[in-house]
């Protein structure tokens, strides 16, 4: 009997332990062994639900070795400013480029006539860039002497006259004078006379030295003239055309005098190549001279003896 009580025992007790493992699988939970005084103890309960709890590591860390000291960290260098929020460049475009400032304003290129280029070309001749008389109109030489000037003060050497061009040329020079303006001629004729205003007549006018071709208050060409010096002038009044010489040679100054209209003793309108070179520089003998050979000889071809001449001021 005593075995069988055993045997009950003890499969009893396997059924025991096996109810306890399935209590801890579902409830979580360990059922504790009696304790000394024989009474059982409240079971403790174990989390399950969360991620298991990191291993152990077996060993201890070990200290590093002295051949590789640890490195000290680098100081990171601090972060560029950023400019305002509304000056930022939007996303993928990039800033744009500094505007280019604009070019000065062209005033006259080549081309251009009239009295403004005379004034230009007149204060080129005063520093020497330009040695021709003005001519008042804007050609090859007068853009090659522009284009000197611009490279020797480091403009860009257009060969235009613009507005910086112009006030560096003026701070450099004078106003010219009027015989400045039309050294070689082409200035604008004086009104006629009254005495020019009837018949044939060559109207001479000292003041704008210019001769007008007029036949009946009408005029049909006009010529830039020079006349003679203070000590040799040119007479001034009405006087007729009395002789015409093509070829003329004059003894008295050993000059030619071609296309000769003499009106007053020795004094007569011609052509002189002396005026065609060096324009008012120089000074007749008294004589009305002429620089534009073609122009005077169709004037000698239409004008006659007997044609009124008037010389004034």
């Amino acid at each position: 009997m005593r075995g069988t009580g055993q045997g009950t025992g003890t499969g009893a007790g396997r059924v025991a332990a096996a109810a306890a493992a399935a209590l801890v699988a579902v409830c979580g939970c360990t059922v504790q062994p009696a304790g000394a005084d024989g009474q059982q103890r409240a079971p403790v309960r174990i989390d399950v639900s969360g991620a298991p709890p990191a291993p152990q590591p077996s060993q201890p860390p070990q200290a590093p070795r002295p051949s590789q000291p640890p490195q000290p960290s680098r100081p990171q260098p601090p972060a560029p400013s950023q400019p305002p929020s509304d000056d930022r460049p939007s996303p993928g475009r990039r800033p744009s480029a500094p505007p280019v400032p604009p070019a000065a304003p062209v005033l006259w290129s080549r081309g251009d006539t009239g009295r403004d280029v005379r004034e230009l070309q007149a204060r080129l001749r005063q520093i020497e860039w330009l040695f021709d008389g003005p001519t008042g109109t804007y050609d090859d030489l007068t853009e090659r002497a522009v284009r000197g000037f611009q490279g020797k003060r480091g403009l860009p050497p257009t060969g235009r006259t613009d507005t910086v061009t112009w006030q560096r040329l003026l701070g450099m020079t004078r106003e010219p004078g009027w015989w400045d303006l039309y050294l070689m001629g082409g200035q604008p004729a004086a009104a006629p006379d009254a005495r020019c205003l009837t018949g044939r007549v060559l109207c001479v006018s000292k003041s704008s030295r210019t001769l007008r071709w007029m036949i009946d208050g009408r005029t049909v060409t006009t010529l830039p003239v020079r006349f003679g010096s203070d000590a040799a002038p040119t007479r001034e009044g009405v006087f007729q055309v009395y002789w015409k010489s093509r070829h003329h040679w004059s003894t008295l100054y050993d000059t030619p005098m071609p296309y000769a209209m003499f009106f007053s003793g020795g004094q007569a309108v011609h052509y002189s190549a002396d005026f065609a070179a060096r324009g008012y520089a120089g000074a007749s003998h008294g004589c009305v001279n002429v620089r534009d050979e073609a122009a005077i000889a169709e004037l000698y071809r239409q004008v006659r003896n007997g044609d009124k001449v008037v010389v004034y001021r």
